[in-house]
């Protein structure tokens, strides 16, 4: 992040003899004065949030989609044959210490803000919120570039303040998820529980994200206590509801999105063109869901498939990958594959719940939350049993795959379970032989970019590159 965050202050750095206020930075003391101005650079914080890179990477890297022979873009072509190496710079590298230097900027100018009287409570949210960003972006950090995630392995810089001229070490991912906790933990005692706009964090929404961590840190009981909580704000979306949710036409067990609006990425993009919904016979895919995925749908009872994916019948006919991604598509025909970012929902904490209790050997009640996840997605359902441990944490597995399809977690997934990213034949007719990315490949794990490696003296790079 050095050498990014460092162009910002380029023009200073190259005239110091000149004693002048540099043109092209801005002075906290100036730029944050009342309350007002505070939320003001929380929201240019949330402005450089992005979740693109990370659904984008996580789809064309694992056994999440394939490439159809019509995509002739290059797009993503090396990236999904694993053949990347330092010289990749994953987005999520600079998008997220960016954010973080925004809200870093903005927390350092709030004790030198006064609020007028009554405001307190609202500049105590609106620290609250930039302490949560931080530790979300440190978080997705970690899950993308970590060596491994294991306490001892190498994790990311935590970044506590804003220092664009320092030389950060890596923490080990340990050291980087207690100071995730800790933001956490911070933020959710300044947050009101009467905050409830889920375009940004509010207090139940914090829960949601300590769920996630535990699961990543193997600490179980925290993992069942947030997973709980945010069970129990928001219930699991009916049926019918479900499919809404897709077109931001419902916000059924949404607890925090990024909102989306004309200009910003379209998420659909990744997969169709953007005029397929109205022209499916003229429009090509960019990525297809994969025959792998397809096929572990019920596809007339569960009620994702028709949500998730479509089997087109023109494109079968004409022999063609008929398997279109539709989740990211909405119901607005200027702007067909732009619809709000869900960056946690309910379905993910009932997964996040029981594999927790599994991992416990509390059988009884990890099959009852995987059972009403189910239950809830699929018409007809009937309760399946478990005999044991690892057939119970095999099928969550497969159940994450399928509930959180396109979500941004495949890859993160097959990690913290040290599996292998194992494409089926009929999938990897483009992948020129990536069939198979075993935890022992250095493509399993993405590389600092180069870039990174070079402006940072202190930067290590992950094994193999």
């Amino acid at each position: 992040m050095t050498a990014l965050l460092a162009a910002g202050i380029c023009l200073a750095a190259c005239n110091k003899q000149i004693d002048l206020t540099p043109t092209d930075s801005i002075d906290p003391s100036k730029a944050f004065r009342n309350v007002d101005d505070l939320n003001q650079g929380l929201i240019g914080a949330y402005a450089n949030l992005s979740y693109y890179s990370s659904i984008y990477y996580t789809s064309i890297v694992t056994d999440e989609c394939m490439l159809p022979s019509e995509n002739s873009s290059g797009s993503g072509f090396a990236t999904h044959r694993w053949q990347y190496d330092g010289s990749f710079t994953h987005p999520g590298w600079p998008d997220n210490y960016v954010a973080i230097d925004r809200a870093n900027r903005v927390l350092a100018a709030m004790e030198n803000v006064k609020a007028k009287p009554g405001g307190e409570g609202l500049k105590d949210q609106y620290k609250g919120e930039l302490l949560a960003l931080r530790a979300y972006c440190h978080f997705e950090l970690l899950r993308n570039f970590a060596e491994k995630y294991e306490a001892g392995a190498m994790g990311v810089p935590y970044m506590m303040a804003s220092d664009v001229n320092g030389s950060p070490a890596r923490l080990s991912f340990g050291e980087t998820m207690a100071k995730v906790d800790a933001d956490l933990a911070a933020a959710k005692a300044l947050i009101p529980a009467s905050f409830d706009d889920n375009t940004r964090i509010t207090r139940i929404a914090v829960s949601a994200m300590q769920a996630r961590a535990a699961l990543y840190e193997k600490n179980w009981d925290n993992a069942i206590t947030y997973a709980t909580e945010a069970i129990n704000a928001l219930p699991l979306a009916t049926r019918a509801n479900f499919p809404k949710i897709w077109k931001d036409a419902s916000q059924s067990e949404v607890f925090w999105r990024l909102k989306r609006v004309t200009g910003d990425e379209a998420m659909g993009d990744l997969y169709t063109q953007a005029g397929y919904l109205d022209n499916p016979g003229g429009s090509k895919i960019n990525y297809a869901a994969s025959f792998k995925l397809t096929n572990l749908f019920d596809q007339t009872n569960d009620v994702r498939f028709g949500a998730y994916i479509n089997i087109d019948a023109g494109r079968q006919a004409a022999g063609k990958v008929p398997n279109v991604v539709v989740k990211y598509m909405s119901s607005n025909p200027s702007n067909r594959n732009l619809v709000d970012v869900k960056l946690y929902r309910t379905g993910e904490m009932y997964l996040i719940r029981s594999e927790a209790y599994a991992q416990k050997n509390n059988l009884t009640d990890a099959a009852a939350d995987l059972n009403a996840l189910r239950a809830a997605r699929i018409n007809g359902y009937t309760d399946e049993s478990f005999a044991d441990k690892q057939t119970l944490l095999d099928a969550l597995v497969t159940e994450r795959f399928k509930e959180l399809a396109f979500e941004g977690h495949r890859h993160f997934d097959l990690r913290r379970n040290n599996l292998a990213i194992q494409r089926n034949p009929e999938d990897a007719v483009n992948a020129l032989g990536a069939m198979l990315l075993k935890p022992t490949d250095a493509q399993y794990a993405f590389p600092i970019p180069n870039t990174e490696l070079r402006a940072n003296k202190s930067m290590k790079q992950n094994p193999g590159y």
